[in-house]
């Protein structure tokens, strides 16, 4: 039972790679998108609010179907990224990756811009009036009191891209070795006879990875918290 064989341990060090890859492109972005719609006010902010949530309630298979017509060999922005760079989203991993950080981006995006909904803007008001210009105000105010939040949307999003399937398997198909993580691994042992000790397997690998990741977070939550109460 506690035999890997080399394709299990491909699955598994695909889905770490995918999982860690997709967190860390969707940050920079769920935290400006964030900000963005805890701070400022625009036109079409609630469309705005309710495109980014939308892969939080549909179905995941139309969340991938959408990727690929969007980033498939003939989808528009797909056919301009081969085009330009010889880039290809379609049945790589860097598609897996897409997938799973499309797919945990909306968590991520919750977490953070609550967080930055409960800074007290004071501090921020302060520092304005020591001569800290917006920009810094943000690096060294704003970010460092949002960070509880944007470790809980990282750890979110991780876990998310980890058990991802759906989006996954419609947009970059489930080939070994390639595409081929954790859950679609799971999913091909179970439709063959006597491949349940390897699901099985792969079952306790996800739950130790995801446990793993909370318990990380959580740490990570107190040490921050006990530090940003001695700065305030």
């Amino acid at each position: 039972m506690l035999g890997f064989s080399p394709d299990e341990w491909t699955a598994i060090f695909l889905s770490l790679r995918v999982a860690t890859v997709a967190t860390l492109v969707a940050l920079p972005f769920a935290i400006l998108a964030a900000y963005a719609l805890a701070r400022w006010r625009f036109p079409g902010k609630i469309l705005l609010d309710g495109a980014l949530h939308l892969p939080l309630v549909m179905p995941p298979v139309v969340t991938g179907y959408l990727l690929l017509l969007t980033f498939g060999k003939q989808g528009p922005a797909g056919k301009l990224l081969n085009d330009l760079f010889g880039f290809s989203f379609s049945f790589r991993w860097t598609g897996a990756a897409l997938a799973c950080g499309v797919m945990g981006f909306p968590l991520m995006l919750r977490a953070i811009r609550l967080s930055f909904d409960m800074i007290d803007r004071r501090l921020e008001a302060a520092a304005g009036t020591l001569g800290a210009s917006p920009g810094w105000r943000f690096l060294l105010v704003t970010l460092p009191l949002a960070l509880p939040g944007i470790v809980v949307g990282a750890i979110l999003c991780f876990a998310k891209a980890l058990g991802e399937f759906g989006a996954t398997i419609t947009f970059v198909s489930n080939i070994p070795g390639e595409t081929q993580t954790i859950p679609s691994a799971i999913y091909s042992y179970i439709q063959v006879p006597g491949g349940d000790a390897q699901a099985l397997r792969l079952t306790c690998v996800s739950i130790v990875i995801a446990m793993a990741a909370l318990i990380v977070s959580e740490i990570l939550n107190r040490r921050i918290h006990r530090k940003i109460a001695v700065f305030e």
